[in-house]
Formats: structure tokens, sequence, C-alpha cells
């Protein structure tokens, strides 16, 4: 009660001030009156005992103020003096006030923005029920399990297996029913798979849409309910069941326009019939960060599909077949170790039981928190999203440093101010508590304005994250209440940070010298003169110091991506226009008819204005796809299996790529419908397996009967194949007879004007074959550069930054200086100083405070630029000539900030300067 008293008596208290101070006056009378009455009963006279009481008591003003200081209200109270008189003073100085401000929105800015993005991928939780109760499966043992097929879909992080180790969230569809069927720990237990690149037609024009393949519990498990229609249960999972569909949101407004009637409309996927039976909820975007689909089909459908996930179509449902990732909903009152270990024994007893493992094995479940667990994007953007929050947290250094050497610079035309505030009573701690309120007040404005930048630049780092990866990418970079709180904290941070060392140097004063000088004295110009470095010349220093560190950043990784972009891939990058086709999906063509369809695509393509050259194969180069197999190759001593790269291609495939033969022959079209199999290898092939023996004629294939065995008939020259940063491997080309293909027409311009073309021909030939993957040899490897091009392009714009408020630091500080000392420079003037004189004072200055922030530079750089290791290509992070370069760029950026205020002093007339008071 007394708490709850005393905070409404507070609040009367400041929102009610006269009633308050007048029901305070009436007390504090009262108690006089009071005082008075007790004295004249001793005898004394009225007169006499009022006087006598006042002298015992004192002031009733005094103690007035002794009752309001000893309430928190009046400490809010003269925070608000201060809020109001800081306004006045920064208002006093509009031009002070804006530049502090923009340096501040910049830093905090650049930090919200970045780390918007790290909220998007590392902390937001999953717009699920409860996500806290959800927990995903993760198996771990000594060694693989010798399953017939396993597929991973960037969910979790997994390895590949070694003879000691081997872990992954991948499971069997026999796995998920026992989990399901068996445990009493989980509430609901829900399984996914993909997302898969699925054909659809019905709606208009074939396209291409991401289809997820879940469990009928998916999401009732998840909490996930229907914007429209209904979402999949258990009876949709069941073999025989009607194919149906669930659309997300998101494809439902653009795909379908948000339509009512689209509800129980059919679609074919794959040419499977299906039947549209709801919308998601709209909240419901993801469950792996980045990860988005556009629709859900149940778990008995994946083999209509014919996705070949797990070993195949056939193969889906066996032991066997791992490719399923299973999320679980923890149990009421069962804590995540009770359903670890009820998990892990059902694991072990399966694998064991379907001797996929050994007891010895140690195979075992581990529940990680589904938030921890999905990662998602996560696996490949940590790294360069780390970095880049170093790179801002070092920009907003910078920016501290640079408003606090201008706060330096205020307090000192502000210390006769303060040496008067203090001479009539004021305390030390108020006077830095009202300039600290001061730099709070410049910090939260600066937020504020940094806010719009952050919005802004979230925006356009999401947008551009999201527009340069292989596959879409979901990414929810709007500011929320984390984000809020963060900018919020950040600007308490930076005011106090910047602000720390003015408000102490500015109750340092010492009253009775600093009310006597002149502001503008010799004597006080020359004694702070022959300080070596003042606190704002070493701000400057800390500045350029960390510039250096921001700017080699930047230089190691713009080299890195010039090396990169600068790699000859082996074949001509240019003109290439490349898109997929996919007509098994269609259900139209039989395996003899694709290679017709190829055949007659082709041919119309190269009839096209502007076609040079147009040609086919299973995968795209340079794309992040590879595919691997091994084999035995004929006339080798050693005719163990050798691992290959493969590629199937169609005819004219080597002359569109202007990949050079070598030696004999490469494939042509009568290769293509031939039962004869033929083979072409590459340089790195012969090399590593031929020991540079002429391989033709030679056979290459696997070891059992039914494999097929393809004549090697030339050799052609080496070509990066999924990497720009791996050196070629040992590749094997061979005809492409069936699957899908990924078309490239070589063009005499630019290929983006051809893709409507292209696109018209396709569909002449062919009106519900889709066209997708549309996109130019050049912006595959763009996008495979993608971390590399994100990090420089923002290392670039914060070094810049970086370079820009160093050099206003230097040039306030030296302008403040000139400033100060223009009767000094006035005195040296009149004693004979000449202007070279004065220039080489004032330029000497700041090229030294320059030359020794470079020094420390240089040496944290050295330390610093070793975590970018992993990111440079071509380049050590020691690198002697972009250090080099950095420092020669600060030094010739700081000359040139010197210049001005040196230009300035040179111009001081003596007789005006000495007359100057």
């Amino acid at each position: 009660m007394s708490l709850l008293r005393n905070l409404s008596g507070g609040l009367r208290f400041l929102f009610r001030k006269e009633q308050v101070s007048r029901e305070l006056d009436e007390e504090l009378n009262g108690f006089l009156e009071m005082a008075v009455e007790e004295k004249m009963k001793q005898g004394m006279r009225q007169k006499d005992a009022l006087r006598a009481v006042r002298l015992e008591r004192g002031s009733l003003d005094v103690t007035k103020e002794i009752v309001w200081s000893a309430r928190w209200e009046s400490f809010v109270e003269t925070c608000w003096q201060d809020v109001r008189f800081g306004v006045r003073m920064l208002r006093k100085n509009p031009g002070f006030t804006a530049v502090v401000v923009l340096t501040l929105a910049l830093g905090i800015g650049a930090n919200t923005a970045i780390f918007s993005l790290l909220n998007a991928v590392m902390l937001q939780s999953i717009p699920v029920h409860n996500p806290q109760e959800l927990v995903v499966l993760s198996w771990s043992a000594r060694r693989s399990p010798q399953s017939t097929g396993r597929s991973s879909f960037g969910d979790c992080k997994w390895t590949t297996g070694s003879s000691s180790f081997a872990s992954s969230c991948s499971f069997s569809y026999p796995m998920l029913r026992e989990v399901r069927d068996q445990s009493r720990v989980f509430s609901g237990v829900a399984a996914f798979a993909g997302p898969a690149q699925l054909d659809l037609s019905g709606n208009g024009q074939a396209s291409m849409v991401s289809g997820e393949i879940v469990s009928g519990d998916f999401f009732q498990t998840l909490g996930v309910g229907a914007a429209a229609g209904r979402t999949l249960d258990l009876t949709d999972e069941k073999p025989g069941a009607e194919a149906v569909a669930v659309l997300s949101y998101a494809y439902w407004q653009t795909g379908f326009g948000g339509s009512a009637t689209t509800i129980g409309k059919t679609i074919k996927l794959n040419s499977v019939p299906f039947t549209i039976v709801g919308v998601a909820d709209p909240r419901f975007t993801r469950l792996a960060p980045g990860k988005s689909q556009d629709l859900w089909v149940p778990l008995s459908q994946a083999a209509a599909l014919q996705l070949g996930w797990g070993g195949g179509a056939d193969k889906s449902d066996s032991s066997h077949s791992w490719w399923l990732t299973i999320v679980g909903r923890l149990a009421p009152g069962v804590s995540s170790a009770q359903a670890q270990t009820a998990t892990s024994l059902q694991f072990r007893n399966q694998v064991v039981h379907d001797s996929l493992l050994k007891t010895t094995d140690d195979p075992q479940v581990s529940l990680l928190p589904a938030q921890k667990g999905l990662v998602g994007m996560r696996n490949w953007v940590a790294e360069p999203l780390f970095l880049l929050i170093a790179a801002v947290a070092i920009l907003l250094l910078i920016s501290c440093a640079n408003v606090a050497g201008l706060l330096l610079s205020r307090a000192e035309t502000r210390r006769k101010e303060i040496a008067v505030r203090l001479a009539l009573g004021a305390g030390r701690v108020r006077i830095a508590r009202q300039l600290l309120t001061e730099s709070l007040l410049l910090s939260f404005a600066g937020a504020a304005v940094g806010t719009f930048i952050a919005f802004w630049g979230a925006n356009a780092l999401a947008s551009f994250v999201t527009a340069n990866r292989y596959s879409a990418v979901y990414l929810n970079a709007r500011p929320d209440l984390t984000v809020l709180l963060f900018t919020m904290g950040i600007a308490v941070l930076t005011g106090i940070l910047f602000g720390l060392a003015p408000a102490l140097a500015g109750t340092r004063a010492n009253i009775a010298p600093v009310l006597k000088e002149s502001s503008t004295g010799i004597s006080h110009a020359i004694a702070r003169g022959r300080r070596r470095f003042a606190p704002g010349g070493w701000l400057v220093i800390v500045q350029v110091a960390l510039s250096m560190i921001v700017l080699a950043g930047a230089g190691l990784v713009i080299r890195s991506l010039a090396n990169l972009q600068g790699v000859n891939p082996g074949f001509d990058t240019s003109n290439l226009l490349q898109f997929g086709v996919d007509p098994a999906l269609t259900g139209s063509y039989k395996e003899g008819e694709i290679q017709t369809l190829y055949s007659d695509l082709q041919r119309r393509l190269n009839y096209l204005p502007g076609v040079v050259a147009v040609s086919y194969s299973s995968d795209v180069l340079l794309n992040g796809g590879l595919w691997t197999s091994d084999g035995k190759i004929e006339g080798r001593t050693d005719q163990s299996k050798v691992e290959v790269q493969m590629l199937a291609v169609g005819a004219d495939f080597f002359t569109t790529m202007r990949i050079p033969l070598l030696t004999g022959r490469v494939m042509d079209p009568a290769d293509m419908a031939s039962a004869h199999e033929v083979a072409v290898v590459n340089r790195a092939f012969v090399n590593k397996f031929m020991e540079n023996r002429d391989p033709r004629g030679l056979h290459f294939g696997g070891g059992g009967p039914k494999d097929p065995q393809y004549e090697i008939v030339g050799v052609v020259s080496d070509t990066k194949y999924d990497d720009l940063r791996k050196d070629p491997e040992a590749t094997v080309f061979i005809p492409l007879k069936k699957r899908g293909a990924h078309f490239s027409v070589r063009t005499v311009s630019n290929p983006v004007a051809l893709i409507p073309t292209v696109r018209r021909t396709l569909s002449d030939l062919d009106n519900n074959l889709p066209m997708f993957d549309v996109r130019t040899q050049s912006e595959r490897i763009e996008r495979m550069l993608f971390t590399e091009r994100l990090i420089a392009y923002l290392a670039s714009l914060f070094g810049a930054f970086a370079l820009i408020l160093a050099c206003i630091g230097l040039y306030g500080l030296l302008s403040y200086e000139v400033a100060r000392r223009t009767k000094e420079i006035g005195v040296r003037a009149a004693l004979g100083a000449q202007r070279r004189d004065v220039l080489r004072l004032v330029v000497g200055q700041g090229l030294a405070l320059v030359s020794i922030g470079i020094a420390f530079g240089v040496v944290a750089s050295l330390g610093v630029t070793r975590f970018l290791k992993s990111l440079l290509y071509g380049v050590q992070p020691t690198d002697f000539y972009t250090l080099l370069a950095v420092c020669a760029m600060l030094l010739l950026v700081g000359g040139v900030a010197c210049l001005i205020p040196a230009r300035h002093a040179t111009r001081v007339d003596p007789m005006v300067a000495l007359r100057y008071e």
C-alpha cells in the first residue's frame, strides 16, 4: 500500500504541482504556527517567538526544496527540466545539431538494418502456435546407415558420413509411423520434405511452383489453421486417398487472385490431378528460415508425382529410404530429455532390426528445439551476417568518436557558461547529468532518423538476398519489437558512449581561472597548443584506426571478388541464355519421345534471328548443382572404382559452350539416338586416371553386368563445373537421352531480349510444357558469388562512410583549433612566420594524427582480417599491397581534409587577430 501511495502521490505532484505546492505551504505554515504557540506558552511574545522558530527551522522555501528532493518525482522533474533546457540549447545551434544527428543516424541506421536482417534469419520465432514446444528429430551414429537412398533439403545440419561419425535429420516413412503410433511423449508428430519444383497446369499457362510434401497431421501438429477451406488431415495421407492440395496464402493471392472459387478447383501437378481444399493461415510463411513454398500436398502423393526422393518413387515408403524431416510437439508434462530417451530407443530398435546399423554403431536420436534445429539459410548466411555486424559496429564506434570530438569542441566554447553555473551553486553531478541529457537527446534524434534509413536498408538487403539466390527465399525483414528494443538500446548506449567524455571534461573546469581568462587569450591558446594531442586529437586517431580496419577488409573482399570474376571457367559465359524444361512432368511424353522433342526444340531455336548455336544438358555449368558417379575405367592396372563428375549433354553442346576439343570427336545427333553409348572426357580425367595416355576407344562404366559401358571418343578442355573456387575435376560427358534438360542458347547480342521469343517458340511447340529457371550464364555466376558480392558491396559502402566520417572529424578538429588559436597565429605572423610555416603547422598536426591512426590501424587490421580468410580467393588476409593502398588513400584524403583549415589559417591578418578579443 505504501508503494501505491508513494506512486500516486508522486503522479499527483507531477500533474497537479500548484495544488500540491499550496497544500505543502499550508502544512508547513501549520507546523510553524504550532511551534510559535509552543514558544508563546513559554512566555515569549508572538514576534519574538516567530523569529526564534524561523531561526531554528530555517527558511520555508529551503524546507520545501528539501522535501521535494527527497521524493522520486523530484528526479523526474529535474530530468524533464534537463530535457527542455537541452532542446533549447540544441535549437540554438541548428547546424551543429544537424551534423551530429545525421552522423549518428548513419551509424545507428546501419546497425539496425543489419540487425533486422540478422533478426529475420536467426532470431525470429517460427510462425506457428507455441513454437517453443516444437522439436526436430536428428539422428547420429558412428557410421552412415546402409540405406538405398538419403535426401536432404537444407532444413538442418547434416554430415555425409565418415569412418567415425554421421548425422542427419532425414528419416524413413516407417520411422515416422513408429514415432507417431508408439510414442506417448508427443502430442503431435509431423513430417515434411522438399520443396520440389512441380509443373502446374489447369490455371492458365503452365508454370513451375514450389510444393512441399507433408504428412496429414502437419498443420494440426504445428497449430496452423486455414484462411479458407480446410487444411490436410490424416485421411489425406492414406494410400488411395484423393489427391488434394493446400495453397499458401501468398500464392493464393498471386496465382489465383485470392478468389473464393479457388476452393474445390482442380489443377494438375506433374500431370496428376489435385483438388485444392484450402488456403493456409497468412501468418504461416515458413518453418526453416528462408524456405518458402507455394502449396502443400500429402505424403501419399509422393510416388504419383515421381519425385525420386529417397531412392525412387517405388522405395519412398521403405525403411531403407530416408528422406523425411520429422518434427514433434512435446506432450504436456513431458520434458525434452524424456522424449529424447524414448525416441532414441525406438530409432535404435528399428535400425538394428532392419540391419541398417549395429548396436556398436551407437545409433541415437537428439531432440533439438525447432527454432535451433531447423537452420535453413542460416547455414550459408550466418558467417557473412556476423562479419557485417562487426563492420557496422566499427562504423558506429567511428560515429561515436566523431560526435564525441564535436561535443568536446563545443564543451570548450561553453567553459565559461559551466564555470558560472558552478559558481552559482550548481553541483558537478547535476551539470554532468545535464550534458549527458543533451547527448541522449542527440542520440535519440539520430535513432529516429536512423530508423527510416534502417527500414529502407533492411528491405533493400532482403530484396538483394531474395533476388540473388538459386531458389526463392522468404525473408521478413520488417521491424518488430526485437528490432525496436535493439534500436532503443543502441541509442542509449551510443548517447552514453559519446557523451561521457565531454560531460566529464565539462565539469572539471577550475572556476576562478576560467572566469578570469579571455576566450581567445594567448596564454591559454599556447598552453593548449603545447599539449601534443588533446582529447579531440586522440578521438581522430581512433577514427582513422577504425577506418583503416574497415577499408582493409573492404579492399580484401573486393580484390577477392575481382579474382573470382576474373577466373577462366573454361567456356564462354557471354551472350548465353539458359532455361529448363522437363517433359516427363507433363505425363504427355514417353521416354523415346523426349529426345524427339529436344531435337525439334533445338532446331526451332536455331532458326531464330540472332541465335548462333543451341544445345542442352542435364544441368547448367556453374549453377551450384553437381552429379557424381563411380565406375571402372578399361585399361587401367588398378581396376577399383573411381569417382568422377558426370554431365549428360546434347548434340552441339561443346560448340555452343565453346569448350575446345583437344583430340578425337564430340557427340553428334546420331549419338543421341544410337544404342551404342559414347562419352567425352576432359583433360583432368586423362591426367588423373590415364597417366596422359590416349583414352579413346577405352570404356568407362559401372561394375555390374547391366550397367552401361561408355566408349570414350574424345577429350575436351577442362571447365569449372559447380564452383569457381574449385580446380577442374575429372568429368565424363555422356549423351542426354531422357529426363529434364536445360537448354543453352548462344546469341550475337544481349540474350535477355530473346526471352519473349523463346517463350513463344516453346509455347508453339507445347503450351503445357513450362519453361523455368530462365537466366543468362552471367546471372548464374553472379548468383554463385552472392556472398562475396554482398560483403564486397556493403563493406565498400561502410568503408566509404567510415572514411568520410574520419575526414569530417579531422576537418572539424583542425577548424576548431584554427579558430581557437587565431590570436596565436596572428602573433606568429607578426613575429615573421610565413604562410608556408602556418600551412606546415596545421597540415603537420593533421597528418601526424592520421599517421598515428594508420599505424594503430595496420596493427589492428592484421589481427582482424584473418577472420575473412574463408571468404577470400587469390589474396591473403595480410596482403601487403591492399594495406599499402588503404594507407595511401587515408593519407591522401586526410591531407585534403587538412588543407581547408590550413588555408583559413594562412589568411589570418595579424592586425585583426591582435585586436580581436
